[in-house]
């Protein structure tokens, strides 16, 4: 049985840089969240719930969603658990309304299926972006090639 157990940015990002296939650690959160396995044979033998996922929630990347009622989920990555996804995402919609916001969503590559997205109860939306964060007025690193293209935005109801 999987539970949901408090975690810092620190030690959410720490996670994230070592079990994420292609984003890094954020700079930022309005919270995070992570789930353990307390039944684990790891969990068993240190006498405390083995961490196997995080979702690192905080205000949306896009301006235009920055409405101060939506937050968007930045990071969500497990070690492979089995339901650690969706456990997350619905906990993390939870805490969100818990705290005033009535909006919360995510991005998806468009190879990446969605089921725990759906497994959670969220809706998608549609394929939204693809450009990239380095232009003439603005320049920045180049983005991964894996990371270019269109997303897929997802909103939990």
């Amino acid at each position: 049985m999987l539970t949901i157990v408090p975690i810092s940015l620190d030690e959410a990002n720490a996670f994230v840089t070592a079990h994420h296939r292609h984003h890094g650690p954020v700079a930022g959160h309005k919270f995070s969240i992570a789930v353990a396995d307390p039944f684990s044979a790891d969990s068993i033998a240190m006498q405390e719930p083995q961490v196997c996922g995080v979702a690192i929630v905080g205000r949306p990347v896009a301006r235009g969603n920055d409405d101060g009622w939506t937050l968007e989920v930045n990071r969500c990555c497990t070690d492979g658990t089995r339901n650690a996804c969706s456990v997350l995402y619905g906990a993390a919609w939870r805490a969100a309304r818990a705290l005033g916001y009535s909006r919360l969503i995510t991005y998806t590559l468009p190879a990446e299926g969605g089921a725990s997205l759906r497994g959670a109860g969220w809706r998608l939306l549609g394929v939204r972006g693809g450009g990239n964060w380095n232009t003439p007025a603005r320049p920045r690193i180049d983005t991964d090639q894996m990371l270019r293209g269109q997303k897929l935005l997802w909103e939990a109801v």
